[in-house]
């Protein structure tokens, strides 16, 4: 174990390393610079001058060429420093990453623990009652969501709930007067808040993993070992969750270390629509004002989570199914 363990982090680092150098390569080559997007800023008829250009070039880290910033930039990150967000107040990259994150985690953790602890009663009940017209109703429902961009849910969502409804807002994380707010009545702003989003974030995972849960299910019912069960007179129930479900774990669990990236991805799109003020947002924000530091250090910590759900996830693998070794 412990050697599998090494490998995997000698891969992970090589994977970061890779992962970041095309990124910062990608990043320096669209079009504009930091430079750019604050003379594009400035009033109009005024002008910097060529030694306060130079200067700016400096500051922003692109008098060199891409490869050269490039290293000079994994140096520092190997120093400690992520740099900093001269848009954002020159504030330090990781204390801004950190300010935001809890509010991505936030989205992103309540919805996976909802679609895991939705889908799987909801698999399992799928594959009791195939055939049924409860059964393809529901499953006519989950193809549909399956279907649906979650950005498209989102504004849909926003016309009923707020415009049409008026029941919950429409954007942010908190309302005017948050600050004098007691602790329960923050606590209720900040749900208020977050259902659209969470809902937005929750059903196409819970569309997929029922999905996933049911057709594993059938496979498995097929199996010998599932006969042999109801022959010995176990009930439909207990074959169902004693003897089928646990078997439908050992593929459940690898999807874990996928669902990372999908949810990372769909925070850019989401946090936009429902201004969350969470990384997603952030990234969309240092891509529209050239922050490159600011996008690197979200690229090298999205790398990293995704590298660790997928070691956690063969770990998990491991674990429900004792029959897999790492050696």
């Amino acid at each position: 174990m412990v050697n599998y363990l090494l490998r995997r982090l000698g891969i992970g680092l090589l994977t970061l390393w890779m992962v970041t150098f095309v990124v910062y390569a990608l990043v320096r080559h669209m079009p504009g610079t930091p430079l750019t997007v604050d003379q594009g800023n400035m009033h109009v008829g005024r002008q910097m001058s060529p030694e306060a250009i130079e200067q700016l070039k400096k500051v922003y880290g692109i008098d060199q060429p891409w490869y050269l910033g490039y290293w000079r930039w994994l140096g520092n990150v190997l120093q400690g420093d992520f740099g900093r967000s001269i848009p954002k107040n020159n504030k330090p990259v990781l204390k801004l990453i950190t300010e935001r994150a809890p509010a991505t985690l936030l989205l992103s953790v309540t919805s996976l623990v909802l679609a895991y602890a939705l889908s799987i009663p909801l698999g399992v009940w799928s594959a009791s009652a195939d055939g049924t017209v409860a059964e393809r109703s529901v499953s006519t429902l989950l193809y549909a969501l399956y279907s649906l961009p979650s950005f498209v849910a989102a504004l849909y969502l926003q016309l009923l709930f707020y415009v049409r409804l008026g029941w919950l807002p429409l954007y942010g994380m908190t309302s005017d007067g948050f600050v004098s707010m007691t602790t329960a009545e923050k606590a209720w702003d900040i749900l208020l808040h977050s259902v659209m989003p969470i809902a937005c974030f929750t059903y196409g995972s819970l569309a997929y993993y029922s999905r996933f849960v049911r057709a594993n299910l059938q496979e498995v019912v097929r199996q010998d070992y599932i006969r042999t069960a109801r022959a010995k007179g176990a009930g439909p129930k207990r074959v169902l969750w004693r003897h089928a479900f646990p078997n439908t774990l050992i593929p459940l669990v690898t999807l874990l270390g996928l669902t990372l990236p999908s949810l990372l991805s769909g925070a850019v799109i989401l946090e936009q629509i429902f201004v969350w003020p969470g990384m997603g947002r952030l990234f969309f924000e240092s891509i529209s004002q050239r922050d490159y530091d600011t996008l690197m250090g979200l690229t090298l910590m999205f790398s990293v989570l995704v590298l660790v759900g997928q070691l956690l996830a063969d770990i998990l693998y491991a674990v429900v199914d004792p029959r897999v070794t790492y050696s």
